[in-house]
């Protein structure tokens, strides 16, 4: 009944959304969905906003995050918030492994 429910990584494919930076999409539910990234130091998300609610956390390696005029340094086991509609851009520091959770679920999913 919850197979649908059950993700298996293994057979998810990754695709390279340009730059070396590798997507995974998990999967979603009635209201959030879930992506997995891999990227190289120095790999840059450039400045880009949503209608979404996200909460990421970091794997390994680490983030420079801006959002707005602020900015923010963080590493492996640490997490963050990006509220609705607020600009913002992150460079990778060493080889990062992080994972999204997007509320509403995020439809311009890069690469789709």
């Amino acid at each position: 009944m919850y197979e649908d429910f059950i993700i298996k990584r293994k057979n998810i494919t990754k695709k390279d959304i340009g730059q070396g930076i590798l997507m995974q999409n998990l999967g979603r539910g009635e209201e959030m969905n879930v992506l997995h990234w891999n990227m190289q130091d120095g790999n840059i998300v450039e400045w880009h906003e949503h209608p979404n609610e996200q909460f990421g956390y970091v794997i390994q390696g680490g983030f420079e995050i801006f959002m707005d005029d602020e900015q923010y340094t963080i590493g492996a086991g640490d997490a963050y918030f990006i509220p609705e509609n607020v600009k913002h851009k992150f460079i990778a520091i060493g080889e990062t492994e992080a994972i999204d959770i997007f509320h509403p679920i995020k439809k311009d999913i890069p690469g789709s």
